[in-house]
């Protein structure tokens, strides 16, 4: 099965930074978006070296229970394994956007923005969610995030409550008609003649972690061409298999390093959370 220390072993053994040129190359991709999104699958799938597409196939379909579709989370989730959402960007600072599907700590299977075949893809009731966040260039990755939610995430009722108050003084708009929608609003019959509506949608942003996490953590080199960056709480770290955990604690690699940090709680900042901070650079 798929899983993140997996993932960032292969991206420390075999680091692709030319992704587009990587990907246009096997005819999969024609932009920068879409060749990220590829390469989370590979990472994931260990199908980064399997040209063959049938193949490749085969085994997103071994490691993956679903590829998600734009607009609804998540991108992925592993087969009894973690939810992954896939985020690019332009820039070391830039804010991450989420549009109308709020930030999640973790992934429920009674969130509304779910689609049915993502529901009953496996028997799963909250999953886990890595968030893998690129920064690129038209042509290049210069960083990856994949970092869990719940390491600066509220709890999801945080978001929640937001959302029904929201929505509450929405439906108390008196005069007007309130369509049921799963935006935070849709108003009718606003004027006389009934030629305008208005849809109120959510667009939630969070801040980049190398902003939230630094300088309190070793997490961000500007002056390198290439990283990877992985945070999880250690009580997930622990949660693998000794074979995964020794593969990333014995690795030795140079520019590389996996340690023991604290962070704070996203429900409660006096509080510091046990966690593991693994780093890859490529200096040029």
């Amino acid at each position: 099965m798929g899983n993140i220390l997996k993932a960032v072993k292969r991206v420390v053994d075999n680091p692709i930074t030319s992704l587009k040129s990587f990907y246009e190359g096997r005819n999969r991709v024609n932009n920068m978006g879409k060749a990220l999104e590829e390469y989370i699958k590979d990472l994931f799938a260990e199908t980064l070296k399997v040209d063959n597409e049938t193949e490749r196939d085969r085994k997103h379909s071994e490691v993956f229970s679903y590829l998600g579709k734009q607009n609804n989370p998540p991108d992925l989730m592993i087969r009894g394994g973690d939810a992954i959402e896939a985020k690019k960007i332009q820039g070391n600072a830039s804010n991450i956007q989420f549009n109308s599907s709020y930030p999640k700590s973790r992934l429920y299977v009674d969130n509304p923005m779910l689609l049915p075949s993502c529901i009953k893809c496996e028997d799963w009731k909250v999953k886990d969610i890595i968030y893998a966040i690129g920064s690129t260039t038209d042509k290049n990755i210069k960083y990856l995030w994949l970092v869990y939610g719940d390491c600066f995430i509220a709890d999801n009722k945080v978001y929640k409550e937001v959302i029904r108050v929201i929505e509450n003084g929405i439906n108390s708009i008196p005069n007007v008609e309130h369509k049921d929608t799963k935006e935070l609003g849709q108003i009718k019959k606003v004027d006389p003649l009934d030629v305008s509506f208005l849809r109120v949608r959510g667009m939630w942003v969070i801040q980049n972690p190398n902003k939230l996490f630094s300088p309190s953590l070793d997490c961000y080199d500007k002056t390198a061409s290439f990283q990877v960056t992985c945070l999880m709480r250690k009580e997930k770290f622990n949660s693998f298999s000794d074979e995964d955990k020794n593969a990333l604690l014995n690795l030795d690699k140079e520019n590389y390093s996996i340690q023991d940090v604290q962070i704070k709680d996203p429900d409660n900042p006096a509080k510091l959370i046990d966690a593991k901070l693994i780093t890859y650079r490529i200096y040029e």
